[in-house]
């Protein structure tokens, strides 16, 4: 077997025969341990159909990974398909998909011997073997679709090398191996096949409610569509309910994925038009195109969500989504997210969502309600930062007027920002005191949105408040960015699904007006380039002329810190509940809630930093 080597060390002289033979029997006797410990092991080994969650992690379907969450164990079991093993694999988690400063597992082999190991990339993407093993192999077997490797992560291992697993979003990398390795050092990640992909790793534990008898189903699917060749698509098509359609409530969704396109597509959204309109025009095409009617934008009420990796989505057994009936439309737009970066052509497709709906109406009519900020361009980002917070309040004075006295659960949530946005968190707020975090997801990504099962419920009563946070990076730009509907403009909202359906549907805020116009009076003041604060210039044109040095970009910051805000309270009509909603003061908030301080797995003793040897037989070259 090759000698490991770490990087800066000379080379040892070749050692003698008997030191060989001696070698030798050392990793033989490691080889049949670890046997011995596999099998000693199978009664804990998931089996296969112990992995509820899956997800193809490149877009040609070479890798396929699926896991199960054991909250008790507060660990995660990995079973990762490899259908073509060449020379080995990484996979592994980052801050945002790089990488450089990762948690990785690591399959490697010179063509005869194989090897597995918990390793670590630095700032500049060399590999170390990992100190602390804590990607646990748990067996390695083949089968006629490839090789099946299985292994266990503990959510927090408290080795500063390694990735804390938490709730949200988690960017899983891999890479392949094209050629034989000598040592873990010795692979350049810069010159792999390797790629990303998103997941939320900690499913909540759902006990999947009991369906009615008289439960129907519908698919609202793209109509066999050709897969645009190109990185980037996002399809829409209106879809049409019934004529006459009565009130039915969506119990369950799940998608419907044509055969062969699991790795395509990347999301989709089942939206409900607004119902002041009699019709909307037919449509089945790019949603950026020049040809799509105007009048789809007015189609953004959310029925469904889905992204890859998810699941069924349930509703809680007393509650189900009202469509159909007066008042609402039977006009959907689906949209897809076709991400083909091999840009595969004459794909087709017949993607979507397969809703569940029952004509036995449950208790309560399930709600959507916006959380966060207004789509306003007082909300702004200066350019060049790194870290850039924003926050939107749905106030006491809010909930006190609209909410019911028994007050409204949230079961499920979906958080959004636009491409600067990088986190995501919603606060539980009563009298003063933080209670309880909503949702949160501290590695989010604009390109994975979905509609989200909360572990718990969230009992939100009169007089509580409702505070959501986003933290966005704008190092990549050179001017100003603020608030607004379009994709380089910015959001911060969090859509709470919740029950009973009440009147409020948005319980947001923005800076008030004035306070900005005195903030760009004062970058008048103390700066040599003047900004005009004339009427006739808009909000976005003043942003833009304003030089951004450190002192305007504290300022700015500090304004949203203490000034005053508009808050919107309103109703489904975009009309304001009555009541005076200006100059409103900031919540005081009196107690935080405190860090949760990571669980440290308890260590079986000392575990050599040394790779696991496998045997796969002889690698070769396709």
């Amino acid at each position: 077997l090759p000698s490991m080597q770490t990087s800066g060390t000379k080379p040892c002289p070749c050692p003698s025969f008997k030191l060989r033979e001696v070698a030798s029997m050392y990793f033989t006797m490691v080889a049949v341990f670890l046997v011995i410990l596999v099998v000693a092991l199978q009664g804990s080994v998931p089996r296969g159909s112990d992995f509820p969650y899956k997800v193809p992690l490149d877009p040609q379907g070479l890798l396929e990974l699926s896991w199960n969450v054991s909250y008790p164990e507060q660990a995660v079991h990995f079973q990762l398909l490899v259908r073509d093993l060449q020379f080995g694999l990484l996979f592994g988690m980052s801050d945002r998909g790089e990488f450089e400063n990762a948690d990785l597992a690591v399959l490697w082999s010179d063509g005869h011997n194989s090897y597995f190991g918990d390793a670590w990339s630095d700032a500049e993407g060399q590999l170390h073997m990992d100190s602390q093993q804590d990607y646990q192999l748990l067996g390695a077997r083949r089968a006629p679709e490839g090789l099946y490797l299985l292994f266990r992560r503990a959510f927090s291992t408290c080795d500063p090398k390694d990735y804390l697993i938490e709730d949200g979003t988690v960017h899983l990398i891999y890479g392949i191996l094209e050629n034989p390795v000598h040592s873990l050092q010795a692979i350049n990640i810069s010159g792999i096949h390797r790629g990303l992909q998103r997941v939320q790793l900690l499913k909540p534990n759902i006990t999947v409610p009991e369906l009615p008898s008289d439960m129907k189903t519908m698919e609202i699917t793209a109509p066999n569509v050709v897969i645009p060749s190109q990185e980037t698509t996002y399809w829409c098509y209106m879809a049409e309910l019934p004529d006459g359609f009565p009130k039915h409530h969506i119990i369950m969704y799940e998608p419907v994925i044509t055969a062969g396109n699991e790795a395509l597509v990347h999301h989709m959204e089942v939206f409900q038009c607004a119902a002041k309109f009699d019709s909307f025009p037919h449509y089945n095409g790019p949603c950026d195109s020049k040809m799509k009617p105007d009048r789809l934008n007015y189609c953004r009420h959310v029925l469904a969500a889905w992204a890859m990796g998810a699941q069924a989505f349930y509703y809680p057994e007393e509650a189900g989504l009202a469509f159909g009936g007066l008042g609402s439309s039977r006009y959907l737009r689906l949209e897809i997210h076709y991400h083909n970066p091999l840009v595969f052509k004459g794909r087709h497709d017949s993607s979507g969502i397969r809703l569940y709906y029952t004509a036995t109406l449950r208790r309560y009519d399930a709600g959507i309600m916006e959380l966060g900020l207004v789509y306003t361009p007082v909300m702004a980002i200066p350019p060049g930062e790194d870290t850039f917070i924003l926050t939107g309040y749905c106030t006491d004075k809010c909930t006190q007027l609209a909410l019911p006295a028994a007050g409204i659960r949230i079961f499920a949530s979906q958080l959004h920002t636009h491409l600067a946005g990088r986190k995501v968190v919603t606060v539980l707020i009563r009298d003063g005191r933080e209670q309880q975090v909503v949702n949160a997801d501290g590695h989010y990504s604009p390109h994975f949105q979905e509609i989200r099962m909360l572990k718990e419920m969230v009992a939100v009563f009169p007089g509580d408040e409702l505070i959501t946070t986003c933290t966005y990076n704008t190092e990549d730009r050179s001017r100003a960015t603020v608030g607004g509907f379009g994709i380089l403009e910015e959001m911060c909202v969090n859509y709470v699904h919740y029950y009973p359906q009440t009147q409020l549907e948005l319980c947001k805020s923005a800076v008030d007006p004035g306070y900005l116009h005195r903030y760009f009076n004062l970058v008048n003041r103390f700066n040599d380039e003047e900004v005009c604060t004339c009427p006739q210039v808009s909000v976005p044109q003043q942003f833009s002329s304003i030089p951004w040095n450190t002192f305007n970009r504290d300022v700015l910051r500090s304004l949203y810190g203490f000034a005053p805000i508009s808050v919107h309270c309103n109703k489904s009509s975009a009309i304001r509940f009555p009541g005076e909603w200006e100059k409103q003061p900031l919540p005081t908030i009196t107690e935080r809630l405190r860090e949760p301080i990571p669980r440290c797995p308890p260590t079986p003793g000392p575990r050599p930093a040394a790779p696991v040897p496998i045997n796969l037989g002889e690698l070769r070259r396709e």
